[in-house]
């Protein structure tokens, strides 16, 4: 693997930086309303029939309207990747790598203004919208690099009067749908990652953040990226999702978001239809219910911090977000008394004002589903902090905590989505990990102790594809902490990690008597 470096968080507390940051606001500001074509072939296609992509924190705000695929564009575009996917598979490995620099290069430029169109169509604040803008930096940089490492396939035996090689060849049209809450990082890493490894893609983005992926595909156009190789269709993932997933000549789906579109593609992806002549594969990362244990031999205060800010950084809409605090009983009054503090001295508003911790959740839908679960929660347990929403000019829901839960409460076993999180008293430490495997979901979970025979019996039965000691349950980087899951959280992909690449590609062995 060749070594590259992440992209550095901003330092907001810098003067110049946040000058810098206002200025791009300003910019985004300049080109809000406009309206976002369809892109199949490079060809610009517009619609009549638009999705229209509305600021969560001001929903009279306008961010961009995009044109909408139907079944008869997608087949366009289905035809065109499939075309395209013939001569774009001989370009070479370097070539294709070196696109993503250039447009890796072009991001970092622009880094504050893709952060700041995320603070206006994702309703990011500004820590969480850098951090994501910063991310897909570098899932171009990582990916690029990692084509490098594996363009000369991996070393096989020959015998004598033999010659072997394995290698890998691209497998062909990928349908990449990706998820709002990510809107840069995730959809720009597998769209990439599906790009890198020599196949064409049709990317469906999230139905509220289209802009943002609008924007990242005129980035690639001017990296260097042939015509074709990347068509642009947004659409309705009932209409067009199911129509493109069925194809006969859809080779993979790479998606990204709830646990119930998840499986529907997964259903729908291993039907062989009609000219369908290989199984598809599915790269599916499909959310969590993810817990923060709390050993009684722990830093209470380092707990306490963890919990909060896994919980309720971008209003909990992470699916590695903290939605479980498991807390050995000896020390559960301290952590949750410690927490509901923290809690409440969180500002939550327009993320545009740099001062507020918390923006909106991302739709009515969103901030409907989260109150109700909320109202659960009251029958289910203690209200300590939050409970309320306003959704007079955007969808503002305070950050909640509830104690005293049973383990098989709904709000334990339910992923929400939004800033809501649960604490539930544990006998012991091997009762506290009992609990926090008790789902469906194994994405992430953290354990905050001192214990370091509890640490390892953790590493060893805590049932997650991402777990954390002595830290937060967000937050994976690209190269170090490569991020997936298990059960229902999806295919433990393991995005940003070694082996990534290899699911958008196949084995060749070649073998040649001499």
């Amino acid at each position: 693997m060749i070594p590259y470096k992440t992209e550095p968080l901003t330092d907001f507390n810098n003067e110049e930086n946040k000058k810098s940051f206002q200025e791009a606001l300003s910019i985004v500001e300049s080109y809000l309303g406009q309206d976002y074509p369809l892109v199949i072939g490079g060809e610009r296609i517009t619609t009549d029939d638009k999705i229209v992509s509305v600021n969560p924190a001001d929903k009279e705000e306008v961010i961009g309207r995009v044109s909408k695929a139907n079944k008869d564009l997608a087949e366009k575009a289905m035809t065109t990747a499939y075309e395209t996917f013939q001569t774009w598979r001989k370009v070479k490995p370097e070539v294709r790598a070196d696109i993503l620099f250039k447009a890796a290069a072009i991001v970092r430029r622009r880094k504050h203004e893709f952060s700041a169109l995320m603070v206006k169509e994702a309703g990011k604040p500004w820590k969480e919208a850098d951090a994501d803008t910063a991310e897909g930096i570098d899932f171009l940089e990582y990916y690029g690099r990692q084509m490098l490492s594996l363009k000369d396939g991996i070393p096989v035996q020959s015998r004598p009067g033999e010659y072997n090689r394995f290698g890998y060849i691209p497998l062909g049209v990928g349908i990449v749908i990706s998820p709002w809450n990510f809107p840069f990082a995730i959809m720009a890493g597998t769209t990439v990652a599906a790009l890198v490894t020599g196949n064409t893609v049709l990317l469906k983005p999230a139905s509220t953040t289209p802009i943002i992926a609008a924007k990242f595909v005129e980035v690639l156009e001017e990296a260097g990226l042939p015509k074709g190789v990347l068509n642009f269709v947004p659409g309705s993932g009932a209409e067009v999702g199911d129509y493109l997933v069925d194809h006969p000549k859809t080779r993979f789906v790479s998606f990204t978001g709830s646990r119930d579109v998840g499986i529907r593609i997964y259903e729908r992806a291993s039907k062989v239809n009609e000219g369908q002549i290989w199984l598809k594969r599915v790269i599916a990362e499909m959310g969590g219910k993810d817990t923060i244990v709390v050993d009684k031999e722990a830093d209470l205060e380092l707990a306490a911090q963890s919990i909060v800010a896994s919980a309720f950084g971008f209003s909990g809409q992470k699916c590695s977000a903290c939605s479980r605090a498991v807390i050995v009983e000896d020390v559960y009054d301290q952590v949750l008394n410690r927490a509901v503090e923290l809690t409440k001295e969180l500002t939550v508003g327009n993320p545009t004002n740099d001062k507020n911790f918390m923006g909106p959740v991302i739709d009515q839908a969103a901030y409907n589903k989260i109150l109700s679960y909320i109202e659960i929660g009251k029958q289910e347990g203690r209200l300590l902090a939050g409970g309320e929403g306003d959704d007079s000019k955007g969808f503002f829901i305070q950050p909640t905590i509830f104690a005293d839960l049973y383990a098989n409460a709904r709000l334990m076993q339910e992923e929400i989505f939004g800033p809501v999180v649960a604490f539930s008293k544990a006998k012991d430490f091997s009762h506290a990990l009992e609990i926090a495997n008790n789902t469906e979901y194994g994405l992430t979970g953290a354990v905050i102790s001192n214990n370091r025979e509890h640490i390892e019996q953790a590493r060893e039965d805590f049932q997650v594809g991402n777990l954390y000691f002595n830290r937060g349950c967000t937050g994976a980087i690209v190269g170090y902490q490569p991020f997936g899951g298990f059960n229902m959280s999806g295919t433990d992909s393991k995005a940003g990690g070694p082996d990534y690449l290899v699911l958008h590609m196949q084995g060749k062995t070649t073998s040649e008597m001499l």
